[in-house]
């Protein structure tokens, strides 16, 4: 049952918001203000709809001059300005200049615009609880665009032996091996979806980092097929949790790790750049799942920490 927001509350106030196409069914907003209750703060989190089209760069410098005119704590960034909002900040974080997008912005108390990507920590602490004490080992990343670069990154920080780049798209798996050895040393392979079979037949783990598993974008991004037991599997994709890959991982007896955790993780940690407090990531993620479970007409079993 999701707790609803106490009207009694006379701690700090907090002003968030989303900016992005398509944030109309965002459940980013609700989650937010249900922890901010929690820590007695009066929390508003509204969504800012942005299409990206022609002029959008000075659309997009307008909206966050506004919202520091209008005293906004801060802002999530999504599609399709993750890359786009960072020319226009005074400064990053360490984890936005290691792959070069932003997914929140702070306005600093001086005055200052500070990016940072909690996609990147979001998805290293979403791996985190789902493998243990496991390795890594070899990791097939599957899609090299912005959720796949962040993936990419908390892979490499989190010790994967070797990690494959698949993407069709070669120019974009090639700019991300190239920020992987920039930033770390490391260096990655990179592929086109045909050779699935035979990295997955010397792979430890792989991870869906496309659209491929979404509503808008039913079905797999690969041959499930190709899974072996031995296999860990992640996807990125949440909504729905129990994604076509995810299931069919299960039935093959893979350990399997849904994106439910990295989008709690990012909004945890977007929570804490906001407000300086520690969020209740437990609290979060129950939340997240009676939301998902709200609007889903199938019961499913809801993933616990």
């Amino acid at each position: 049952m999701i707790e609803t927001l106490r009207s009694t509350d006379t701690g700090r106030s907090i002003l968030a918001g989303l900016i992005g196409h398509g944030v109309g069914p965002s459940l980013t907003p609700t989650m937010h203000e249900l922890e901010g209750s929690r820590h007695g703060m009066r929390y508003i989190y509204r969504s800012i709809e942005f299409a990206g089209g022609e002029g959008s760069q000075e659309e997009l410098a307008s909206l966050l001059q506004m919202a520091q005119r209008l005293g906004f704590n801060g802002l999530n960034i999504t599609f399709p300005a993750k890359q786009s909002v960072v020319p226009l900040l005074d400064e990053l974080g360490p984890s936005a200049a290691m792959i070069g997008a932003v997914n929140t912005v702070v306005f600093t108390d001086d005055g200052a615009t500070v990016g940072h990507n909690t996609d990147v920590t979001g998805f290293q602490a979403c791996i985190d609880d789902g493998l243990g004490e496991t390795a890594c080992g070899h990791v097939v990343l599957v899609g090299s665009g912005g959720a796949g670069s962040a993936v990419a990154h908390a892979l490499v920080m989190r010790g994967v032996t070797s990690l494959s780049l698949v993407d069709v798209d070669l120019e974009k798996s090639a700019t991300l091996a190239r920020s992987l050895h920039t930033t770390h040393g490391f260096t990655a392979e990179r592929a086109q979806p045909e050779h699935l079979p035979q990295l997955l037949q010397r792979a430890d783990g792989v991870v869906n980092a496309t659209p491929f598993g979404m509503a808008h974008h039913p079905g797999s991004p690969f041959d499930t097929e190709l899974l072996q037991p031995r296999h860990w599997v992640a996807d990125v994709v949440y909504r729905p949790v129990d994604t076509v890959l995810l299931r069919a991982a299960e039935e093959r007896g893979c350990l399997t790790v849904s994106g439910l955790g990295m989008a709690m993780h990012q909004a945890a940690d977007a929570f804490e750049i906001f407000t300086g407090e520690t969020a209740d990531r437990v609290s979060m993620l129950d939340d997240l799942n009676a939301l998902i479970e709200a609007e889903s007409p199938h019961p499913r079993a809801t993933m616990h920490r």
